[in-house]
C-alpha cells in the first residue's frame, strides 16, 4: 500500500489518538489531526494528505459545511474525503455520498481494519 498521510478532522482527542495507532499499527501511515474544521482545511492545504478522515458533528463547522469548504477549494478539491461518524442511518450516509464523501466508516470503527477499509474506499 506504501506509506499514506491521513488527516483526521475531528473534535474528540481520544478517537483521533486511537485512530493514529491503528493506522500506523496496520499500515504504517503518518497521522495529521485537526480539532475542527477550519483548522482542518488549513492543514489540508499546507501538508496536501493522501485522504482526509472527516468527522460529522463537530462544533463550529459540522463535516458537511467542512467538505463543502474542502472541495470549493482548489488546494484542497481532489483530496478525497471519508466521513466517520456515529450517524449511522442511511439518509445520513446518502447526504454524506451526495455531498462528495468517497466512504462512511461508522464509529466505533474497527481498529484492527481501520487502514483497509480506508483502502477499499479508495481502491489503494
Amino acid at each position: 500500500m506504501g506509506a499514506k498521510r491521513i488527516l483526521f478532522i475531528d473534535d474528540e482527542e481520544d478517537i483521533k489518538i486511537l485512530a493514529g495507532f491503528c493506522l500506523k499499527t496496520e499500515a504504517d501511515w503518518e497521522m495529521l489531526t485537526a480539532a475542527n474544521g477550519i483548522e482542518g482545511i488549513a492543514i489540508a492545504e499546507t501538508e496536501q494528505p493522501d485522504a482526509i478522515l472527516l468527522d460529522a458533528m463537530m462544533p463550529k463547522l459540522d463535516g458537511l459545511q467542512t467538505l463543502n469548504l474542502l472541495q470549493n477549494n482548489p488546494k484542497t478539491k481532489h483530496i478525497p474525503t471519508i466521513f466517520i461518524t456515529a450517524k449511522a442511518q442511511a439518509s445520513d450516509r446518502s447526504r454524506f455520498y451526495a455531498a462528495g464523501a468517497k466512504g462512511v466508516i461508522l464509529k466505533p470503527f474497527d481498529s484492527l481494519t481501520l487502514a483497509s477499509q480506508i483502502s477499499g474506499f479508495l481502491g489503494w
